[in-house]
């Protein structure tokens, strides 16, 4: 009985420094290496890679411990296509976040503009603190999902907090 007890106090713990039921690791990653017995401090290994586009990895992403094979700078997926701008409006999803973007519409009849909006779902890599009301930069990428086609690149922290809905453009 007090044996199963500290085994359980054991697993508890564990569950807590790790998030994921498998264990993680980093698919370009060999796990087992060989540690020399002179080296004083072995530095972790650790795949990053560059993006391209003018888009630095942040420091997080070099210097970080977690595993997300769907990050641009850690995992399996290229940035190709469209680079787009907008405000974080949801961040309630695990790793994905709602990006607004608003632009506007011409009425040739009217000889006006109307204000439209967009909805994109970015996929938001551990390495980017983001909250609502963040302006990012996301980059198109294949599918990762039914909704999810764009990954989160770049992020500047909140500014003024305004509404939901204002129309902003950038």
């Amino acid at each position: 009985m007090m044996v199963t007890h500290l085994m359980l106090q054991y697993r508890v713990v564990a569950a807590h420094e790790e998030h994921e039921k498998a264990y993680q690791s980093q698919d370009a990653i060999f796990v087992a290496r060989k540690r020399n017995v002179n080296a004083k401090k072995v530095k972790p290994m650790r795949w990053v890679k560059n993006v391209g586009l003018g888009i630095k990895p942040p420091d997080a992403a070099i210097e970080g411990t977690y595993v997300d094979k769907k990050c641009p700078f850690t995992g399996n997926v290229s940035i190709r296509g469209k680079i787009l701008k907008g405000l974080v409006i949801s961040t309630k999803m695990k790793r994905t976040v709602v990006v607004r973007r608003d632009y506007l519409h011409y009425i040739k009849k009217y000889r006006r503009f109307e204000k439209r909006h967009k909805n994109i779902h970015a996929h938001c890599s551990p390495c980017f603190g983001v909250k609502e009301g963040d302006i990012v930069t996301i980059g198109q990428c294949r599918p990762l999902a039914k909704t999810v086609k764009f990954n989160v690149v770049a992020h500047e922290a909140q500014r003024a907090k305004t509404g939901k809905k204002t129309f902003r453009m950038f």
